[in-house]
């Protein structure tokens, strides 16, 4: 069988859990694998991907909606990282509620690109909005990006009973960032999951966390991927080890990994 494309969207109920650095993270330990990715920055009201690797695209995914340029113009390829990035336009604010129309154009315009990738990471926003819950119905899989801090719980929490209640997905991996140790982890999580299956009657499955790692931050500021930067540190290790996770899960769900049609939110029940 020909490989498919798995695409991967990236939550997180608040911002500042890592969400952007895993997803960079993630697309350069999988080229490492030997796959081809690209990594879309959906964040389309505060674009941070280019900064965290120091690049300053000539176009973006504004102008390819806007019908200015093809998807394929605006693509970046970064060296030598090797994968491809999508990057999304800063400060416009009419992108960061994508209607209908221009969701489904987006759909048409990005179509024929994908086919070429392994594996495609959608970076959405934090928090719940429109755009947020689009992207979450467009991908195949969605991981939510949590901390062991109370407030990212809540948060996450609250992310999934929307996107449960509105488009009626029941399938979340989740990532712990930040953590201290596998046990932290591991408790921050099954908190998460205990809300949920009591309330939601839905069992997110955790994919593994990474640990709390001085050299994270410091890969920021020097405008690295951390596994260029400092690839024998303990979080590096970690997103080695969520990536072969990945993978395995990518050839069990080969079957299916056609495109799919995009899931319409249910309307509010009054």
């Amino acid at each position: 069988m020909a490989n498919k494309t798995l695409s991967v969207v990236l939550l997180s109920g608040k911002g500042g859990v890592g969400k952007t650095n895993i997803s960079l993270n993630l697309a350069y330990a999988l080229f490492q694998m030997g796959f081809k990715n690209m990594l879309m920055d959906c964040d389309l009201g505060l674009a941070n991907l280019d900064v965290l690797l120091g690049i300053t695209p000539e176009g973006n995914l504004q102008n390819a909606l806007l019908g200015e340029a093809q998807i394929s113009d605006v693509l970046h390829h970064v060296e030598p990282e090797g994968f491809d990035v999508l990057p999304a336009a800063s400060g416009v604010p009419e992108l960061t509620e994508l209607q209908p129309d221009m969701r489904d154009l987006l759909l048409a315009r990005l179509e024929p690109a994908l086919d070429k990738y392994d594996y495609i990471f959608m970076d959405v926003g934090a928090g719940i909005s429109g755009t947020v819950q689009t992207f979450a119905a467009m991908a195949a899989m969605r991981i939510v990006v949590i901390t062991p801090e109370p407030t990212s719980l809540t948060d996450s929490y609250a992310l999934i009973k929307v996107l449960n209640a509105r488009y009626g997905l029941r399938d979340f991996m989740v990532i712990v960032n930040q953590a201290t140790s596998a046990s932290e982890a591991k408790s921050a999580f099954e908190k998460l999951h205990g809300a949920c299956r009591h309330f939601l009657h839905l069992e997110p499955v955790l994919l593994g966390h990474i640990r709390n790692d001085k050299k994270v931050p410091e890969a920021v500021c020097r405008q690295q991927p951390l596994m260029t930067y400092a690839p024998g540190s303990p979080a590096a290790q970690d997103i080695h080890t969520l990536a072969s996770r990945l993978q395995r899960l990518r050839l069990g769900m080969a079957d299916w990994l056609a495109p799919r049609k995009i899931l319409q939110p249910t309307p509010d029940k009054q």
